[in-house]
This record gives C-alpha cells, sequence and structure tokens, in this order.
C-alpha cells in the first residue's frame, strides 16, 4: 500500500467521539465524495474507495441512528443512493446544510456551511474528511507533497483558510477544472497530519525524514570534502611545479634561506597539507606563513616565465 492509502487507513479508522466533529467530517464526505442522482433529488455517493464509503456509513449511524442502504436504478443513473428513505435524507440535508434555500436544490460543490467547523475540533475532522475523499500524498522517500484536490475555488478557499488556522501555509494552484490545495514542506505535512491525528502515519514520516536528511547531510559532507581534496591536490600540484622551474632555472642557492627552505620540504612532502608542511620546516610556522612562503615561491616562478 503507498503511503498515502496508509494515511487514509488510519483516518478512516479514526472516528471523533462528540457528534458536532462527526458531523463535520460526515459534511466533508458529503462535499468531497458526494453527489446527486434521479435528477438531482437524492444524496449518492461517488467513490470507489471503500475507506471513504465505510467511513460515511459509520457517521451516519453514529450522528443521525440511519441505517444506511446501498440502492443502485437506472434512475440513479448507476450512481449508489446511501439514504433509504426521503425522511431520512431530509433530515441529513437540513442538519449539514447540503441545500442552497435561494434555488432550493443540494450543492455539493460549495464550501461546507461555517456552523459545521466553528470549532477547532471540527476543524480537525472536515481535514480528516477532506483527505480521505480529495487527499493524496508522494511517497516521501522521493519528495514531500500532499494536496486536496477541490471541484470548486471556494471549496479550495475554504480549505486552505482552515489548514491557515493553525498555522500551515498552503497554496492553490489551477490544475485543468479542478482547484488544487497543496503542501510542499516536509515540516508543513508533518504538522498537518498532527492536526488530522494521523499519528502512526506522522510517526512513519519523521522517521522517514530523519534518515532522508541523515543522508543528505553524509551526502554534503562527502561532496565537500572531495572538492576539498580536489582543489588541494590541485593547488599541490601547481605549487611543485613552480619549485621545479625555480630549481632547474633559478637554483634554490639564490633564494632567501626561509623561502629556500619552503621548496625543499615541499618537494620532499608532495601531498602533505599546508598545517604538516609548517610542522616540518625549522623553526615551525602556522598555515598562514606557510601559504605566504608559498605564494612567494609562485610570484617568482611567474617572473621566471616572463
Amino acid at each position: 500500500m503507498s503511503f498515502s492509502g496508509t494515511v487514509k487507513e488510519e483516518l478512516a479508522a479514526h472516528i471523533s467521539s462528540a457528534r458536532h466533529c462527526q458531523m463535520a467530517e460526515l459534511a466533508a464526505i458529503l462535499h468531497f465524495a458526494g453527489g446527486t442522482c434521479e435528477s438531482g433529488l437524492h444524496l449518492c455517493l461517488e467513490t470507489e474507495n471503500e475507506a471513504v464509503a465505510r467511513k460515511c456509513f459509520t457517521l451516519l449511524k453514529k450522528t443521525f441512528n440511519i441505517e444506511t442502504v446501498v440502492v443502485t436504478s437506472r434512475a440513479a443513473q448507476g450512481k449508489t443512493r446511501i439514504l433509504p428513505d426521503d425522511k431520512s435524507e431530509a433530515k441529513v440535508i437540513q442538519a449539514l446544510h447540503l441545500k442552497d434555500d435561494r434555488e432550493n436544490r443540494l450543492r455539493l460543490d460549495a464550501p461546507v456551511n461555517a456552523l459545521l467547523i466553528k470549532n477547532s475540533c471540527c476543524m480537525r475532522a472536515y481535514l480528516r474528511g477532506a483527505f480521505l475523499c480529495a487527499g493524496s500524498m508522494s511517497d516521501p522517500e522521493k519528495s514531500y507533497h500532499l494536496e486536496f484536490v477541490c471541484n470548486t475555488r471556494p471549496q479550495a478557499e475554504q480549505l486552505q483558510g482552515i489548514i491557515q488556522e493553525f498555522q500551515i501555509e498552503a497554496k492553490i494552484i489551477k490544475r485543468k477544472k479542478y482547484d488544487v490545495v497543496y503542501l510542499k514542506e516536509g515540516a508543513g505535512i508533518v504538522d498537518l497530519l498532527n492536526v488530522m491525528e494521523a499519528h502512526i502515519s506522522l510517526m512513519n514520516l519523521e522517521n522517514l525524514r530523519i534518515v532522508k536528511e541523515m543522508r543528505n547531510s553524509i551526502n554534503r559532507r562527502v561532496n565537500c570534502e572531495t572538492a576539498n581534496i580536489s582543489k588541494t591536490v590541485t593547488a599541490a600540484a601547481k605549487q611543485i611545479e613552480d619549485i621545479e622551474l625555480i630549481r632547474d632555472r633559478y637554483g634554490f642557492e639564490n633564494l632567501p634561506d626561509n623561502l629556500r627552505q619552503m621548496a625543499e620540504i615541499r618537494l620532499e612532502y608532495p601531498d602533505a597539507a599546508l598545517k604538516e608542511l609548517g610542522e616540518h620546516l625549522e623553526p615551525p610556522v602556522g598555515k598562514s606563513g606557510v601559504n605566504h612562503r608559498l605564494r612567494r615561491l609562485s610570484e617568482i616562478a611567474d617572473r621566471i616565465r616572463l
């Protein structure tokens, strides 16, 4: 199972104890995965995800004490009606504010009524339902990306606003006919999983992040050390080339004692670092002193080349 699927399984198993939170999550499920059938008269569930259907039926039972049935008819155009009778359906529609009073029709592509998500706990429940139906997450071993695919811009803006209520940055992008709310930062995704109370998935993600960041840190360090070694080897080769030129065309005997000693030590220890070279001098000198003498030798070599 994918990481995204694992998160959804955990969220599907989480049932809020408070009825108002159950209603907030049910409203999110019906807004993101609900539809209408029989000329828009009845509520249907449009999902192939068993976890979504199972959660929807469980919440209907707990919040309204309704035994859900699955009815597929030719009049429903192949869609699945989820409520057994008009009385039960009217009760759910009224409680979850699913009908547009001005147009007297179901509006499932509109934002969830603000009364259902006025509490922080209800916002958390809403986000669980939204992720179950419209959310997905990339494999965190490859990249950090979590998104919700919304049917309308108002729906996306409401979802973005709820996420930002928890101090988590979320952005919206248009993708074909959908508005997508997305997070790209690993820390933000961890925070959102915590908000949705997917604690097991959160710990799994944190473990993956630790391993990934440690691996990246080691790679950066190795690359840095490799670059430094390459730079040191190149510099040493140039120093030896300069010193050999001075020896062959100018003569060490014409150099000041400190430079002659430096030139001889460098030829004797071609692979040594500056600090080690300084320790071989009499008296010993530091890295800056060694570097200064080698630079002077390089300048002499450049004059000889002219």
